[in-house]
């Protein structure tokens, strides 16, 4: 389902203020890095399905 280049939006905001992640990279677990801060994050499948709200495929992160 989530690939590694997609960028998904949360259902809560990080305490920067951002609610956008990027996929560093898929398995067991996501590894996520928030596109405000930088911050890098370890989640379960479980987990992820539960605090998104859309994703933004690869494809579509073109020009901005």
């Amino acid at each position: 389902m989530y690939k590694t280049g997609d960028y998904v939006i949360t259902r809560k905001k990080h305490p920067c203020g951002s609610d956008k992640w990027k996929i560093l990279r898929t398995g067991i677990d996501y590894k996520l890095e928030c596109s405000g801060c930088g911050h890098v994050i370890l989640v379960s499948r479980f987990t992820l399905d539960k605090m998104v709200k859309k994703l933004i495929a690869a494809e579509d992160n073109g020009n901005g």
